[in-house]
């Protein structure tokens, strides 16, 4: 083996062994926000006064989606929201929450699409490309969210699946659970680390260390992830649009799975529609695929709580899950609600075009300011 390969498969290996790490960084982040945030708020009867101005699961669905665009990561906010129900924030809260995740997550794509803003065809392509995934995500909150009030569809559902692996007696998981004895001592180093701290404060800083660790290893693990995938990744995209909705939802998902971020996947064609590779119509499917794939890491997060609050740690994982899947189904598999996403994008793209001061207004109006504004006034 001559140096060169030699010193190539070095790399590789340094590379996988910095995902492997990253990986169980995520899980000491969630478990460092879970137990700082138990140690903050006194359990489940602190968190309610402390998430008290997010009652109203508007005000919760737009904390979601501002965090999510600030960030520019639903893998994060995500993780997050898991740990935080672990520590005894009310699911019916964070149900609403993880929703405007998947609303903030589509930023990153529409600001990829405002590279293409010299060119008046070109941009038009992109922003309707872009777009299309931010009013499926709006219908779709439109449509589960008061279902998710009224009837708590998904949190029954995902509850009734959660028990199954982790609650009952006969198909429990805590029994062969290898995370905790894993995750528990680097757990125990950061609380040390601040234990100098007094009171609640020891739990405050657990909580703002964690949701760092979790900012740094989700967006450098999507980055090293990208490098020793996104080869495969651009073969997959490219190989499977143009094959119809099923192979591009499914291609979507496995992308997505791969590189751990669905910004990343959603941007990856946001080019190829500014250059007329593939046209909005044919993108949308891949885009709802990545929708699906996103979910994996809550479900990462999840498997790093135990005990007692495990299973309603995997209840919003799966919660997650589920809103995304059946989400795809409905609104994909009904022909009047599937063309509404793609009829307002189109709509929006061609006003951008014309007026792309109204373009950038779009970006900053929808995730930040409107939603900003919105959340302290009902507040």
């Amino acid at each position: 083996m001559s140096a060169s390969n030699q010193q190539t498969l070095f790399n590789k290996i340094l590379n996988w062994a910095a995902i492997a790490f990253l990986v169980y960084l995520v899980l000491v982040a969630v478990g460092t926000v879970s137990g700082g945030f138990k140690l903050a708020s006194g359990g489940s009867a602190g968190a309610k006064e402390i998430f008290s101005f997010a009652t109203n699961p508007f005000v919760a669905l737009l904390l979601g989606a501002l965090a999510t665009a600030l960030v520019q990561s639903s893998s994060t906010v995500t993780s997050v929201i898991v740990g935080l129900v672990a520590g005894g924030l009310p699911i019916s809260i964070a149900i609403p929450m993880v929703m405007g995740a998947n609303i903030g997550t589509t930023i990153t794509n529409t600001l990829v699409s405002i590279g293409h803003i010299r060119s008046k065809e070109e941009f038009q392509r992109a922003f309707s490309a872009s777009t299309v995934h931010d009013f499926f995500n709006l219908l779709a909150v439109l449509i589960f969210l008061p279902l998710e009030i009224m009837f708590g569809l998904l949190e029954k559902f995902a509850s009734s699946l959660a028990h199954l692996f982790v609650g009952d007696a006969d198909l429990s998981l805590k029994s062969y659970n290898f995370i905790k004895p894993l995750v528990k001592p680097a757990v125990g180093l950061v609380k040390d680390a601040v234990s100098f701290l007094d009171g609640k404060a020891v739990g405050i800083a657990m909580v703002i260390i964690g949701i760092a660790m979790i900012l740094f290893a989700v967006t450098t693990l999507g980055k090293l992830l990208k490098k020793a995938l996104v080869g495969k990744a651009k073969d997959l995209l490219h190989g499977a649009i143009g094959r119809g909705p099923i192979a591009g939802i499914t291609s979507g998902a496995a992308v997505t799975v791969m590189v751990q971020s669905s910004s990343t996947t959603t941007s990856l064609m946001i080019p190829l529609a500014g250059s007329g590779v593939f046209t909005t119509r044919q993108i949308y499917p891949f885009t709802l695929g990545a929708n699906i794939g996103t979910t994996i890491t809550a479900l990462l997060a999840a498997t790093s709580i135990t005990g007692p609050a495990a299973e309603v740690a995997l209840t919003i994982a799966l919660v997650h899950v589920m809103f995304n899947v059946f989400a795809v189904a409905l609104i994909y598999g009904m022909p009047l609600l599937r063309e509404i996403p793609l009829q307002l994008a189109d709509k929006l793209a061609k006003v951008g075009a014309e007026n792309k001061p109204a373009a950038l207004g779009y970006v900053l109006g929808s995730f930040f300011v409107l939603p900003g504004l919105i959340m302290f006034a009902v507040r």
